[in-house]
Formats: C-alpha cells, sequence, structure tokens
C-alpha cells in the first residue's frame, strides 16, 4: 500500500513548533555555560520575538475564528484548536520564563555585583530620597494622568507600551473606586541606577573580606514603574491610592491590504499602519497578585478573556534585560566582541568592479565584513563608468550608507532603480520614509507587484568597461543592512557571470514593468517555478538512489513548513535518501518515522548571531549542486513573495559552503537536535566528543584567511597576532 505523504498525522503545527523554537531561545538564557550578559540578551529576545508573534500570528488565528474560517491546517487542527494549543503553549513558556529569571539569573547577576531592587519598599532611605528627586525633576513634568469617569472615557491603551493602573477614590468620602491610568513613558530610561554608583558590600565591617566569587561591591537597580508607583499619589493629589498596579496589552497588529482596489499603495499603507496603535487587544500582561477590583475593570474595558491575561512574578515586559545588558562594568561577564574581517579578495583592491572581474567573490556574514556591499554601491554611485544601479530593499538600516549611496547615484545622472518594499511587516513606517527620500533624490522607485512581497536580496550595476557594457551582481540571503549584518549569518556573491547578469535584468524588468523573457538562464525565481525546481532536485535525489549512486540532501534555512516540500522529503526519505536539515525556527516536518522519515535529522543552531542563510546542497551522483538565497521552504516564500536562489558555479566555493553545512552538523554546542516526538530538541552528546561551536569555529577562520594574504611582520618587525574566537557560549531571532 502506498503511503500518503500528506496525512496530517506526520506534520507538525506550525504555531506550536514556533513556540519550540522560542523555548530553545530560552534554554540558551538558562544556560550556566552562557556569559551571564548574554544570558540577559536572550531572555530579552524571547519577549520581543512573543510580542511579534501575538501581534501576527496569534491575531491571525483569532481573526480566522471570527470570520468563521474552519480551514484545517496541515497538521489537521482548525484555527480554534490551533488557538487553544498555542495559548496553553505560550502559558507554560512564560511561566517557564519568569521562573529562570527569578531563580538563576537574577540571583546570578547579584552574585556578580549587579541588584535588581524588585519594589520599591526595598529602597534604603537615602535611595528613597534619590528617586523621590528623580521623579519631582525629570519623570513628573513627562506624565499624562488619565482618570475614567463619566466625562472621560476609557483612553486608548498604546499597543506594547508599560502602564500603571490604580483604583482610587476621593479624600475623605466612601465613593465608588474609580479608575485611574499613566503610561510609564517610552523616552525615559527605564532601568535607573541608584545612588553611590557601585556601593561597598560590608561597609559597617570594613575588615570583613567578601566570601569567595561575591563581588566586593553592589549596584543597584530600579525599573521606572517602581519609582512611579512610589510616588503616583502625587499625580491623584485628592485621591486615596487604593491599588497601584502595572499592566501591559498587546493588540492585533495584523492587516490585510487590499492592493487591487488601493490607488496609492504608499498612503493605503500609511492608513493600515495608523490603526495598529488601534487594534483589538489580544493579550494583557498584569503583576501576579494584582487586585481583583483593578483586573476586573481592565478585562471589561479591554475585552479580555481569561486565557489571554498573563499574570507575571517579576517586571513586565523582560525586553527591559536588553537595557541591562547595555551596561557599563560588566565586560567581562559578556562574550568577546567579534569586529567582522575584511574579506581578503578586496583587501588590496583599489576598484571592486576590477576585482569581480576576476573571479566570483563569495562573502560569509558577519565573519567577514559587509563593507563591500556598501562600497560596492558607493563605488558605483561615483564612476562615471557605471550607467545604472538597480536594487531591492526589503529592511535597511536607520542611517543607511546603502540609501545615502543611491541618492548620490542619481544626483550624479546615473539610471537608479530601488524596489523599496512598504509591506515590510513593521518596517513599513521606516521604509515609506525611505521612499519618499529616494524618490525626492531622483531615483525611480517601485513598489513590487500587486499582491506579492519582493523579498529577493539582489542588486544590478551596469558598467561600460573597456571591453563592452557588463553587468556586475551582488546577490545574497540576507538584507542590505549594514547594523544587521553584523548580527546574521548570510551569504553574498558578487559576480559578472553573463548569464546571472542577464537574468537580473530580467528581474528587474518584471518588477517595473510588464516584461518577463520567454526564458531564464540560472537564477530561480518564486513565485514562478522556484517550488517546481526544488521539488525536482529532491527527485533528481531519489532517482540517484534508485540507480545505486550517491545521494545527499543538506538543506539550511530559518523554517520549514510547506507541505509539498515536507511530502516530497518524506518520500526521499523513504527510498533511502540520507537527508540533513538545519532549521533554525519552524519546522512542521516530524523526524523518525518508520517508512517515513526515518533517514532524516533536523537540527536547529542558536548562538551569538542569528542564523539567517540559506544554502541547499543536493549530491547529484557526485557532481553536487548548491545553491544559496533569500527563500525559506515555506508557502509564503515560494508562492507569495519574489525571491531569488541563485546556483554557486565556482568549484573553491562550492567546497568552502559544503564545510560550512558539514561543521554545522557537527556543532555540538549551538545546536538542539530534534527529537522523533517532533516536540522536544536535545543537545547532543558529547561525551568522548570534542566540542565544537559552529559561529566560533567559522570567526576564527576568518580571522585565519585574512591573516593568510598579511606579511607575517610589518616594517617595524612586528608580528601580526590573530584576535581571540568567541568563548564556547551560543546565542542569536526574525
Amino acid at each position: 500500500m502506498k503511503n500518503n505523504f500528506y496525512d496530517s498525522k506526520y506534520f507538525v503545527n506550525r504555531e506550536v513548533s514556533w513556540v519550540q523554537f522560542d523555548h530553545r531561545v530560552l534554554n540558551e538564557a538558562k544556560n550556566k555555560k552562557v556569559p551571564l550578559f548574554e544570558r540577559l540578551k536572550f531572555m530579552s529576545i524571547v519577549s520581543s520575538n512573543l510580542d511579534e508573534f501575538f501581534m501576527v500570528r496569534v491575531a491571525s488565528l483569532i481573526d480566522m475564528i471570527h470570520a468563521g474560517y474552519e480551514k484545517k491546517d496541515i497538521a489537521g487542527m482548525k484555527p480554534k484548536k490551533q488557538l487553544e494549543a498555542l495559548l496553553a503553549e505560550i502559558h507554560m513558556l512564560v511561566d517557564e520564563q519568569y521562573n529562570a529569571f527569578n531563580r538563576s539569573l537574577v540571583p546570578a547577576l547579584e552574585k556578580a555585583g549587579l541588584q535588581i531592587v524588585k519594589h520599591h519598599e526595598e529602597l534604603t532611605e537615602a535611595e528613597q530620597e534619590y528617586v523621590d528627586k528623580y521623579f519631582m525633576e525629570s519623570v513628573y513634568p513627562v506624565l499624562t494622568p488619565m482618570a475614567v469617569d463619566s466625562s472621560r472615557p476609557f483612553p486608548l491603551i498604546r499597543n506594547k507600551t508599560l502602564n500603571l493602573g490604580a483604583m482610587v477614590q476621593k479624600k475623605g468620602t466612601k465613593d465608588e473606586l474609580e479608575f485611574a491610568t499613566v503610561q510609564v513613558p517610552s523616552v525615559l530610561e527605564r532601568v535607573v541606577v541608584l545612588p553611590g554608583d557601585k556601593v561597598e558590600k560590608n561597609s559597617d565591617e570594613k575588615n570583613v573580606k567578601p566570601e569567595k566569587g561575591e563581588p566586593a561591591e553592589t549596584l543597584r537597580i530600579i525599573m521606572l514603574e517602581e519609582i512611579i508607583e512610589r510616588n503616583i499619589s502625587k499625580l491623584f493629589l485628592h485621591y486615596d491610592i487604593v491599588c497601584a498596579q502595572h499592566y501591559r496589552i498587546t493588540r492585533n497588529g495584523d492587516f490585510t491590504l487590499q492592493e487591487e482596489d488601493a490607488e496609492d499603495l504608499l498612503q493605503e499603507i500609511q492608513k493600515q499602519v495608523k490603526k495598529r496603535q488601534r487594534g483589538d487587544a489580544i493579550r494583557l500582561e498584569v503583576e501576579q497578585d494584582m487586585d481583583k477590583r483593578l483586573l476586573k475593570f481592565l478585562k471589561k474595558e479591554l475585552k479580555i478573556d481569561d486565557e489571554e491575561i498573563y499574570r507575571i512574578d517579576g517586571p513586565l515586559d523582560l525586553t527591559v534585560c536588553m537595557k541591562i545588558y547595555g551596561m557599563s562594568g560588566f565586560d567581562n561577564l559578556r562574550e568577546p566582541k567579534h569586529n567582522p574581517v575584511p574579506v581578503p579578495e578586496f583587501a588590496d583592491a583599489e576598484s571592486i568592479f576590477e576585482q569581480i572581474r576576476k573571479g566570483d567573490v563569495l562573502m560569509h556574514h558577519p565573519y567577514q565584513s559587509f563593507t563591500p556591499v556598501v562600497e560596492f554601491i558607493q563605488q558605483a554611485a561615483i564612476d562615471p563608468q557605471v550607467l545604472a544601479i538597480k536594487q531591492t530593499l526589503y529592511r535597511v538600516s536607520g542611517n543607511s550608507p546603502i540609501i545615502a549611496a543611491l541618492k548620490k547615484a542619481a544626483g550624479e545622472g546615473k539610471q537608479v532603480t530601488v524596489l523599496v518594499e512598504l509591506k515590510a511587516r513593521f518596517d513599513e513606517e521606516h521604509n515609506i520614509e525611505w521612499a519618499k527620500q529616494l524618490e525626492k533624490a531622483g531615483c525611480h522607485v517601485i513598489y513590487g507587484l500587486v499582491g506579492l512581497k519582493t523579498h529577493s536580496k539582489i542588486t544590478l550595476v551596469v558598467r561600460k568597461d573597456e571591453d563592452g557594457i557588463r553587468r556586475y551582481v551582488h546577490l545574497g540571503t540576507g538584507n542590505y543592512n549594514d547594523s544587521t549584518a553584523k548580527l546574521y549569518t548570510d551569504i553574498g556573491l558578487f559576480t559578472c557571470d553573463e548569464k546571472i547578469g542577464e537574468d537580473a535584468t530580467a528581474v528587474f524588468n518584471m518588477l517595473s514593468g510588464y516584461s518577463e523573457p520567454e526564458g531564464w538562464n540560472d537564477l530561480l525565481l518564486a513565485p514562478l517555478w522556484l517550488k517546481e525546481r526544488f521539488i525536482y532536485l529532491i527527485r533528481r535525489e531519489v532517482a540517484n538512489v534508485k540507480a545505486k549512486k550517491s545521494a545527499h540532501i543538506i538543506a539550511k534555512m530559518n523554517s520549514l513548513c510547506d507541505a509539498d516540500i515536507i511530502a516530497e522529503l518524506y518520500a526521499a526519505s523513504a527510498a533511502g535518501v540520507k537527508i540533513d536539515l538545519i532549521v533554525r525556527g519552524i519546522c512542521c516536518l516530524k523526524v523518525g518515522i518508520p517508512k517515513v522519515s526515518d533517514n532524516i535529522t533536523v537540527r536547529s543552531i542558536v548562538g551569538t548571531f542569528l542564523e539567517h542563510s540559506r544554502i541547499f546542497y543536493f549530491e547529484n551522483a557526485g557532481n553536487c549542486e548548491i545553491y544559496c538565497g533569500s527563500a525559506d521552504w515555506m508557502p509564503r516564500n515560494l508562492e507569495r513573495r519574489v525571491e531569488i536562489v541563485f546556483p554557486v558555479k565556482d568549484e573553491r566555493h562550492k567546497a568552502e559552503l559544503r564545510h560550512i553545512l558539514d561543521v554545522e552538523l557537527m556543532d555540538n554546542i549551538g545546536a538542539s537536535v530534534l527529537e522523533p516526538d517532533s516536540y522536544s530538541y536535545h543537545k547532543p552528546d558529547r561525551r568522548g566528543k570534542k566540542s565544537i561551536n559552529s559561529q566560533a569555529v567559522f570567526v576564527q577562520e576568518a580571522i585565519e584567511k585574512y591573516n593568510a594574504i598579511l606579511p607575517k611582520e610589518d616594517n617595524n618587525g612586528r608580528r601580526f597576532i590573530p584576535a581571540m574566537s568567541p568563548s564556547e557560549s551560543a546565542l542569536p531571532k526574525d
């Protein structure tokens, strides 16, 4: 009997799989082998991940339920069942997060010399005097207390803001309790350092030495909301404060554009973004012991159900951990900072174009610098031989040198075409501003295709060389963002290959008009035929294994949830093809199912850098093919976005990419391996094995590769010494 590889029992719900990913991030925050302040960073990432997840994925499920949508997902679950399972999982995750924060991180920080004052009642007299003065001078003028009564309706509580709610009563009366609220201002630092800088421990016992492992002095900090709570009576002078406690809401941030009906896409997105602050409340975070009367009032006004309420034992919104991470004076508790090393091929090159003409250049960020990508645009902007620059932009940095270079190029009279993706989620306002600036500078700005996000990463520079017109192309797996390029692992390729150049021109012609060539050369494009090509490549491995030829698939990506691709992988596994998957986040595939997925392994790497590169390896009977690109194996990437996946042709570069995959498959520090139950991941057993942190390996290799091209001694006889690689820790998000 032929196996039905689409059977729902073979799939994991996408949303639950994502929560398991956040669990893996949390595990790094709990890992005592990770430097203490790096654990704080992980703790912050868990919270920021959850915020976005609620605003998009949870919100989407709620919208489906309200719309009466009953279609099952690939795991056979209807939206209502998905939401129930998801909220139960998230409640467990949040409980685990705060348990780790309170029982592990807070004591460890205190031992290291940093004490978080949990409640303002724990302040010393000197500290009380300090925070009260700080409140009146710096905080009070910024606050806007808001009362709710018959003439003042319940105010708009902004998305993701921290607030202090209170039940108040007019002094000297037994009137009914009234509600009042004040937003904790985000324009002020949430972490307030208490006076005395670092205060000596055992100050009354000068001759007593601190215990082994304890600091001689401790820095004390308090959260801004605690200072406001301590002084809240100053905001409501004619009222008694019956109770005052913190709360925070998350609103539905998902919106659907009717692009076909929009006369101006830019204006339509601007309108929709403004609605985000007014979306329905879908999560309410409150203090664990919140007064029942206050909670009842908030539930009623926000129309929140019990399962959407999260009772928190600790500071609300642990993204504040990133603020603590950034505090000075604790460098020994952080991972040594890695500065991306120069790309050897460009180390002494006066002209990037001259170097690219010598041969393709493969780059591995952030181990190698992103600077050549920026300089590629900067040199093109002022090079008199350059005729045109075309580029896609999905997310860029706040003060982007690439944007500046594109504006400069337009000012120099070059043809500059920029596709700015206005629909890049949570970057819409940012990208609208860039689009306006580029248009003002004289660039031709396009917004992509109706109904499709343009997620591809491609730049085309057309140059008049001595021997004729030549097209220089940069292709990548990550955004043109010089800031995140220092934090995300990505692959980039420079080439002036004629066939890829022709394809690049066709891509931009398709995006800017109605022109599409009759045939393509090398680039694989979604939503046209990328998915079909991947299926062909998987099936070719099946044909090879049946012909007794070598067959192997290694695929690295952010997420895997496309049912067709998973079914093809199951069929390949059942035929005997060895499949190794490196999937950072969502994975809807199950491993270890007899005669279905017993030839498949899945691992997820969570490390100092966010694993973001997509690399696809197909053994092809010893004549391997390797592709990189912007697309994950998800329906949205394969069917609803403009994505580019490109072949890597140079044999040296193929070997380099295979090496990257092999090292990551050996990683036993940052990696977690999917168990056959398909919900839990475990760390690989390291007993008797060498400890391998793939990210640390790549840092060291990048340094050594660059050092190899440098002279061993300079003119003063000094020898170049490689920088130290990161320690054995591991960290990351999208």
